[in-house]
């Protein structure tokens, strides 16, 4: 999920919502999605959002729910989807799936145990994004008119390309790694209660006197989703090792240190996989009759738990003034 010692690097200051009207944001989709699943889950009563054959469709409730915050602030997002993972991720997604399967575990006891609190903080840990979450989560921002983008590989990699193209005003991610990808402006914090935070590339650059392929080297040294970091650097010690050496490859003859695959891990951020194969409009027209029908009548989902996040969306699409939304 992005290395957090980013954050200690990076130059970040919160930005009113107010400020953002009429910018178009090119959202890392499973990032925010997967927020407000495992939020809908740990808050939500089960039976709400899971169909009679024990199908769970929480991804829609979160979507109506988290929606809004971007209509009501005439701020357009562009969702989009991870493609396939890089070979190199394949150690974290391992490590994902077995820290899972040990909170399944820890499930079923509290389960038997009649546990409440434990079972909602462990059901909402235990959450991934299905094929069904997967495919009813697109087909839903389909009927919202909210523009979908598919990407090859990494969805934060394919938002960063689009805001570099001028296409999207800012890069929507929680995962600091929005930064190494070249995500010009990231917001953060898009799917919690207040203003969102702004992470600025260009300013973090100037404040360490690096390029962006210094700032790539400085966090391999400390260690991505895609490397271990080398032990005993932190991100101050990595900005200074490679304002004195330069580059990766001589802090690591320096200290005598070797990252595994660095070359490749570079080279992932350096040169993503990204496509320029995509459009989309910017001015929506939700069908929002057609939207309830299909989450509450097609998946049956409590009508009166998405109730307000609809009557939001449409009470920002009907303001005077929003003329892009309709």
């Amino acid at each position: 999920m992005g290395n957090a010692a980013l954050r200690d690097i990076a130059v970040i200051e919160e930005v009113p919502f107010d400020d953002l009207a009429g910018a178009t944001v090119a959202v890392d989709a499973h990032n925010w999605l997967y927020r407000y699943l495992t939020t809908t889950v740990k808050w939500t009563a089960s039976e709400t959002y899971t169909t009679p054959d024990g199908t769970e469709v929480a991804n829609l409730v979160g979507i109506v729910q988290g929606l809004p915050k971007f209509f009501e602030h005439d701020v357009t997002p562009v969702m989009v989807f991870d493609g396939g993972p890089s070979d190199l991720k394949s150690d974290e997604i391992e490590s994902r799936r077995e820290q899972r399967e040990t909170y399944e575990e820890q499930l079923e006891v509290a389960r038997e145990e009649g546990d409440e609190v434990a079972i909602a903080q462990l059901e909402s840990r235990t959450q991934r994004l299905t094929p069904t979450i997967q495919e009813t989560s697109r087909e839903l921002l389909e009927l919202l008119d909210v523009p979908v983008v598919e990407a090859p590989a990494e969805g934060e990699a394919q938002a960063a390309h689009i805001a570099r193209r001028g296409d999207a005003d800012y890069v929507g991610s929680e995962d600091y790694d929005a930064l190494l990808f070249g995500a010009p402006l990231t917001l953060r914090q898009l799917t919690s209660k207040g203003n969102p935070e702004c992470m600025d590339l260009e300013a973090t650059l100037e404040k360490h006197d690096l390029t962006l392929e210094q700032l790539i080297d400085a966090a391999i040294l400390i260690g991505t989703d895609f490397n271990e970091g080398v032990p005993g650097i932190g991100p101050k010690t990595a900005i200074s090792a490679i304002t004195e050496h330069g580059d990766l490859w001589s802090v690591l003859e320096a200290r005598g240190e070797h990252v595994e695959y660095a070359d490749r891990v570079r080279d992932l951020f350096r040169n993503p996989n990204v496509t320029d194969d995509y459009e989309f409009e910017t001015t929506l027209d939700p069908d929002l009759s057609a939207a309830r029908s299909y989450v509450v009548d097609e998946w049956g989902v409590a009508a009166d738990e998405v109730a307000r996040g609809f009557e939001r969306i449409e009470e920002s699409v009907t303001q005077t003034g929003l003329d892009r939304w309709t």
